[in-house]
Parts: C-alpha cells; structure tokens; sequence
C-alpha cells in the first residue's frame, strides 16, 4: 500500500460522466485512475441526445468536430398527439438553436459518444473489469476494495459509477430506489427496415394519455433509427434498474396499438428490443464526504424525461475538473462543486420527473444556454 502521497484522482466508472470528467482533469494536469467494472466497453443499442450546454463541454474537451461528423442534428423538437397526430409544439433546434446558443443540438448513438470520450482518456489509465466491492475511510485515504481481490489506496475519490453507486453508499448510506410503476422500451436498429413511413427531420415525441415514445435518427447519414418508450406496467412486476433485458415485441406492439399509424409502423419494423424499469430516487441532501465525492447518476440519477441526465453529468464534469484545478485543498474543491451544482442538477431531476418537458411551447433558455466552463463557481464552503 502506497502513503498516498500526492497520488492522481482516482475515479470510479469509466462511462460517459467518468471519461468527461477524467479528460478534462488531464487537460488541468491532473492525473487520473479510472476503474470500470465492465470487461470491455460494448456498443449497446441506445440513442441519446445532446442540447447545447452539452455540447459546450464536448467543445472544451475537444471532441466536438468529431461528433457532428458521426450524429444527426434534427431540425426541430416535435411533439404530437400519439392518437391523432396532432402537433402540440415544434421547437426549432438546427440552425436556430446553433444560433442562439452558440453550440448545437445532436442526436447520436451513445456509444458513439462513449467512443469519442475514450478516445481521448489514454487507455492506461482506464482499468477494466474492476467492480468496485468495498469503499472506507482510513485516515486520509481512502481504501478501495474490488471484486477480483485487488485493493487500492487512494487520495480523492470521484464516484461516477452510476444508479447502483457503491461510492453514493459510502457518503450518504443506503438509499433504496422507488420503482414508480413504468417501464422502457428501446432499441437502434437500420433505418432500411422501415417500410411506408417516414421518421423525418425531427426529434419527434408522441405523447399518449398514460404513455410515449420518442422517435430519431442517430447517425448522420440517417441509417439508423432509435426509439425509447415509457409506459404504465402492473406493480407486481419484477424489474431492475437495467438497459440489458430483452423485451417482448409483441407485449411493445400490444401496449401501443391504439397510437397513430406512423408509430406503429416503426414499432413493426424494429427486429429486437430491450425493456428497463424506471426507478426514482428523491435528491440528495449532500454529495460529498470527505475527499470523496460523486457525480451524474451516481448524485442525481433522472428519470430520461427531458433527456439530459448525460448533459447533467457532463456538466458536473467540467465544473469538478474546474473547482480541482482553481483550489488546492481537494476537500474544499469538492464541497464548491456541490454548491456550484446541486441545485440545478436537483431541479432537471425533479422536472424530468414530472414529465411535462417540451409537450407544449417551452423555454428551454435556463437550461440550454448554461456554459459549464464559465458558469460561475460558489463560493467556498465552510467545512
């Protein structure tokens, strides 16, 4: 065991909120352990989007170019009446939103993006297949135990490893996930399958009475096509809090086969699915203890309601590496990027719960127009 003297940030979970904030720490000078308990990074078939203050980031950690290459930039945010059609409103992104913000609007497949974050974290700093088992505090170290048997001490401690963070355990105790009674459809699949009907430029949003589903291309050459659903399941179903569960295309077609022609045909041409319950869990009154803190899902996991809990995490990652870099006590460092962040992460948590995000005219000016780069710090925090 080392003495931990001046040792790099050690950061649990190699996803899309460890590797931002893992590159832009290195882009300060600081280096960075990274521990991943997947084996090998995989291309799941997930879309995701990205608002301008996203892109912000992506423009600062300097994969920007690369992701509008690969990712399709919709003209619009259109939501319609999953019934009839009907359109409740169309947001201009495009052109207009580039304009006005500075930065784009894209939609892509997130391994893409989980591409371009690995691309620029060298690869001996990421250490695959490492669960984390065990976290505790000895002295000013940290003692990190996984599940192979290997053991690490460490200085300062990121815990970016998502819905079941261990780390969030070891500074805030056990908080139990409430399932709320939905479940998740999704998929990405070859726009070729799609027969009579077209998806468009938008990102579209069919909103039912007790259900949706949200429609994209993801590549720009527009050769595939993802969608994800939310609906009302029996409270006696049994469910975790994962992307990787096979869906039952029938009991998908069945759940919205009261929708509009258009939906159902892409319903129809998709070959496979995978379902996910969706959970909640009530913000957290702190995210740090100590030298460890925690970032993206791991502090404020979101339901996908207003698509930004990749933007949330990407936030937290350039404000973190800032507060890191600015001061040299990292307990200090950590207790400014709490709160520099907390409040408007907690406040995109609890209104994507609500479910309400751009169905009818909305401003999204509070939330596309932040710059996580410039955003100014909170002042520092008494211990």
């Amino acid at each position: 065991m080392s003495n931990c003297t001046k040792p790099p940030i050690t950061i649990i979970g190699a996803g899309i909120g460890g590797l931002a904030v893992a590159a832009a720490l290195r882009q300060r000078g600081i280096a960075v352990e990274v521990y991943e308990q997947a084996d090998a990074f995989a291309r799941v078939g997930a879309g995701i989007q990205q608002s301008p203050n996203a892109m912000r980031v992506h423009r600062g950690l300097g994969i920007e170019d690369r992701l509008r290459q690969v990712a399709f930039c919709p003209t619009s945010s259109l939501n319609r009446d999953g019934l009839s059609g009907k359109v409740t409103n169309d947001h201009p992104l495009g052109r207009a939103v580039a304009e006005r913000y500075g930065a784009p609007y894209l939609t892509l497949h997130r391994g893409d993006l989980h591409e371009a974050l690995a691309s620029i974290v060298p690869a001996d700093c990421v250490h695959l297949g490492k669960k984390l088992a065990g976290i505790s505090a000895r002295g000013s170290c940290i003692e990190l135990r996984f599940a192979d048997g290997s053991e690490i001490e460490a200085g300062a401690v990121i815990g970016a490893d998502g819905v079941h963070s261990l780390v969030r355990e070891h500074v805030m105790g056990r908080q139990e996930p409430r399932f709320i009674g939905r479940l998740a459809y999704r998929t990405t699949f070859p726009a070729s399958l799609l027969r009579g009907v077209e998806i468009g430029s938008s990102r579209t949003k069919w909103w039912g009475p007790d259900r949706h589903i949200v429609i994209y291309f993801v590549t720009a050459a527009r050769n595939e096509v993802y969608f994800t659903t939310s609906q009302a399941e029996k409270a006696d179903w049994i469910t975790t809090e994962s992307w990787s569960a096979k869906g039952d295309l029938g009991e998908l077609h069945d759940a919205f086969a009261g929708f509009h022609p258009d939906v159902r045909a892409v319903l129809a041409a998709a070959p496979e699915v995978h379902k996910w319950g969706i959970f909640e869990r009530e913000p957290l009154t702190t995210w740090c203890r100590g030298n460890v803190t925690l970032l993206g899902d791991a502090c404020h996991p979101m339901t996908p309601y207003m698509a930004s809990g990749a933007a949330m995490a990407l936030e937290d990652a350039a404000v973190l590496a800032r507060c890191l870099a600015e001061m040299p006590d990292v307990t200090e460092a950590f207790r400014v990027y709490e709160a520099t962040r907390k409040e408007r992460a907690s406040t995109v948590q609890t209104g994507s719960s609500a479910n309400t995000w751009m169905r009818n005219a909305t401003d999204p000016d509070w939330l596309y127009g932040y710059d996580a780069w410039t955003a100014p710090l909170a002042a520092a925090v008494a211990a």
